[in-house]
């Protein structure tokens, strides 16, 4: 099939799962899954609207600095958030945040909140984002393995990274990832590919690594209807020294649907000889009940698996009135920061 029937084909898929997920949602969704794939005229006005729209900092004290990085996969913007107080010399932890599809990056870091807890925890925070030129709906391109653009913009990404640790305060050897939905898959086959630069990776309503290679494997995966590849070695993806992986899935999401959450939990332990333990149910206060499944190996949880009722595709605990958002589920945003400290040992 054409590669223009295959983007036809998934933008149909993801803007018919994207009507259950509330007015609000949906309406985002709509808006960035029926643009056209050409780099047309009105594409440069959008992307020049995104530009202005992440130029203006989220509120709050810290700086808001933006960024280019290029590479064979083409050109990629990001934006950093330094926290305030910054002392000479002083070398901070950094999170890799990685939007979801309809959105970029001052959106995702206004849903997540994640400078509000970089300001308070001290730490940088770096959002890659998508260009709508490399896919019109803003995902980041994390299926499309068999002609190398996923490898192509995960290289760009380890590129950004390394861009900072040449010109910010960035502790290289205190790095996590964190994603939602393809930012969530993108994060997981990142941290595949190139275990040694983290030590935490977060997948929040993702698919796991190695259950697609294109368009259409792609949205069967995310329907459930994929096994994921065994993480092994060849093929650039590691089976020994992976990173810690927290796993974040709504039990009610019609998009990504559930057993991705579960796929994604096993197949890390399983690469990593983590055995799993018993199946705790929480809930703090009023928000969405939860439960909790940890994986160790020799005494250590190594994967984290938290399933919460009643969320849809959307950020657990994020903001509210945002697209993607769900403030009645626990808190991911904390939550996966306190998975991600003990890993720094912070």
């Amino acid at each position: 099939m054409a590669k223009r029937s295959l983007s036809a084909a998934w933008a149909k898929a993801f803007q018919r799962n994207a009507t259950a997920l509330g007015r609000r949602a949906a309406r985002a969704g709509v808006w960035a899954l029926t643009r056209s794939v050409k780099a047309s005229a009105k594409s440069g006005a959008r992307a020049k609207t995104v530009a202005r729209t992440n130029a203006r900092p989220p509120p709050g004290a810290g700086q808001w600095l933006g960024g280019v990085v290029s590479g064979l996969g083409g050109i990629r913007r990001y934006w950093l958030f330094r926290p305030p107080g910054i002392a000479a010399k002083e070398a901070l932890p950094l999170l890799v945040m990685l939007h979801g599809c309809g959105q970029n990056a001052a959106e995702f870091a206004a849903s997540t909140r994640m400078n509000a807890i970089a300001r308070r925890e001290r730490f940088l925070v770096l959002y890659p984002e998508q260009d709508r030129l490399a896919n019109p709906q803003g995902c980041w391109n994390w299926y499309d393995t068999d002609n190398g653009r996923a490898y192509g913009e995960a290289a760009l990404i380890i590129k950004a990274i390394d861009q900072l640790g040449l010109r910010q305060p960035v502790d290289l050897a205190r790095v996590a990832v964190v994603g939602l939905s393809a930012g969530a898959s993108m994060a997981a086959l990142l941290a595949a590919r190139h275990p040694e630069r983290f030590k935490a990776v977060v997948m929040h309503s993702g698919v796991p690594v190695g259950a697609a290679h294109n368009s259409l494997s792609a949205l069967a995966a995310m329907r459930g209807r994929r096994v994921a590849k065994p993480l092994q070695s060849g093929s650039g993806i590691s089976a020994a020294g992976l990173p810690h992986l927290l796993v974040i899935q709504g039990e009610a999401d019609p998009l990504v649907v559930p057993a991705n959450g579960r796929a994604a939990a096993e197949g890390w332990a399983a690469a990593s000889l983590a055995s799993a333990g018993p199946v705790r149910t929480m809930q703090r206060g009023q928000r969405y009940p939860f439960s909790l499944t940890e994986y160790q190996h020799a005494g250590q949880v190594v994967v984290a698996w938290v399933e919460v009722a009643r969320l849809s595709h959307a950020w657990s605990g994020g903001a509210p009135k945002r697209a993607f958002s769900d403030p009645q589920g626990p808190d991911a945003s904390r939550m996966l920061w306190q998975f991600v400290a003990k890993r720094f040992n912070v």
